[in-house]
């Protein structure tokens, strides 16, 4: 019987072990997570900030810009059409490139996020 009574400790023992394991493993999930989380959510937040901060002062230099060429060029309008092309061939340039802009941002983040 000394036998089965060490294989029953032994057992229990292991099982105890692995139980904590779960527990702790759990613990540490749970706390990646909300790392995870509120760095996510930290960056997002201070992406919305300077992006708005970043949109309001382009509304107001294409607006300046736009006033400044028409008066170079006698015709208001024709300085807001310039400013919207400008406008549209930054972004056609932007989209042509979004790969590489994407490459780069993931490059950043994942060692943000996968560090340990």
């Amino acid at each position: 019987m000394n036998i089965f009574e060490s294989i029953n400790n032994t057992s229990n023992k292991a099982t105890d072990i692995g139980e904590r394991y779960v527990d702790k493993s759990f613990e540490y999930f749970k706390l990646k997570i909300f790392q995870q989380l509120t760095y996510t959510i930290s960056m997002a937040g201070k992406a919305l900030i300077i992006g708005a901060v970043l949109f309001i002062g382009l509304i107001l230099l294409a607006i300046a810009g736009a006033i400044a060429i028409g008066a170079a060029l006698g015709n208001v309008a024709l300085g807001y059409l310039i400013v919207g092309v400008l406008f549209f061939v930054i972004a056609f340039i932007i989209y042509k490139v979004r790969y590489i802009i994407d490459a780069k941002i993931i490059s950043k983040i994942q060692v943000k996020l996968f560090k340990s």
